[in-house]
């Protein structure tokens, strides 16, 4: 549950101006309690690795109330593809985000997953003008929750417009939005904290960047992909034997459980990065030699364009 960390909002530049109903229905995602533990359970089972649980938690819920249900089974799978690179997963998601039946604020969130997916699987505009929909969905409830998701779509939008006089900015009041939900969330923190890291990334606020890696960490200890992005944390705050470390673990880590993945690449080329600035030539020649297999090959295409971008800038790639 820490996917939504990608550039996509870049396209809502094109959909900003749009107008979008609201759409009626129900402005909270709060369940019966007894639903609200199963959601819970969901998503502690997905930090834990645990898919399988966390699917069968899912379709235990979807026994109660399908759309609800539907739209967790299937944060679930994008768990999973961010995790183990399963983009067969991925795609069954989308596929199945399109048919799940739900309303208001859940269905809000049916089309926020949606355009992370489309997004995802190179449809970027598609997937704003989902995550554009969503929007103005979350926009108008008063649920915590909600207006977190909200608030990750409103924050790229200001983001986007700051250069424009007299525009109001509101980026500061999102983030502290983001930052109360990410704490008090049992359900969603995952999806609320991961973007609020990357909102300080963009700020070049890196230490503040590593401070939430480390309170996801403290949630979830070990959680692959937050080591990951500790580790982005610690290679801007040129910190650099500390990121090696935890790439060099990561790499080891994917590749006994995933085989040569999409996580286990972005490790190989974090490292010719970080090794490249800390002045080890052989370390990062060592590392981008890698990039030889055929296996790299075939899934460079689902690489982090900004990540593979600065590598060619550098003559690194």
């Amino acid at each position: 549950m820490l996917y939504l960390d990608n550039m996509f909002f870049r396209a809502l530049l094109i959909t900003a101006f749009l107008s979008l109903p609201a759409l009626a229905g129900p402005v909270s995602l709060s369940l019966p309690d007894s639903l609200m533990a199963l959601s819970v359970e969901v998503t502690r089972q997905t930090m834990s690795l645990h898919y399988d649980e966390a699917l069968a938690a899912a379709k235990r819920v979807r026994a109660a109330d399908a759309g609800v249900g539907c739209i967790l089974e299937n944060v679930v799978r994008i768990s999973l593809y961010d995790d183990r690179g399963d983009t067969a997963a991925l795609q069954r998601a989308g596929a199945e985000l399109e048919k799940c039946k739900a309303t208001g604020m859940w269905d809000a969130l049916r089309k926020f997953e949606l355009g992370y997916v489309q997004s995802e699987s190179g449809h970027s505009i598609k997937g704003a003008m989902q995550t554009r929909s969503a929007a103005k969905i979350f926009e108008n409830s008063d649920d915590q929750e909600a207006r977190a998701f909200y608030a990750i779509y409103a924050y790229y939008i200001d983001k986007s417009f700051s250069w424009v006089p007299f525009k109001s900015d509101h980026r500061k009041e999102y983030l502290a939005v983001l930052d109360s939900a990410s704490k008090n969330s049992e359900r969603f923190w995952p999806l609320f904290l991961t973007p609020l890291i990357w909102m300080h990334y963009d700020k070049e606020d890196f230490a503040t960047g590593l401070k939430l890696a480390e309170r996801g960490l403290s949630k979830s200890p070990a959680h692959p992909v937050m080591l990951q992005i500790k580790a982005d944390m610690l290679y801007r705050l040129k910190r650099y034997d500390e990121a090696a470390r935890i790439y060099e673990a990561s790499a080891a880590d994917y590749l006994k459980r995933t085989g040569k993945s999409i996580r286990y690449w972005c490790s190989v080329l974090n490292l010719i990065r970080i090794y490249a600035d800390a002045g080890d030539a052989k370390k990062a020649a060592d590392w981008r030699a890698k990039l030889k297999d055929p296996a790299y090959e075939s899934l460079k295409e689902w690489m982090p364009g900004s990540l593979v971008d600065d590598l060619k800038k550098r003559n690194l790639y």
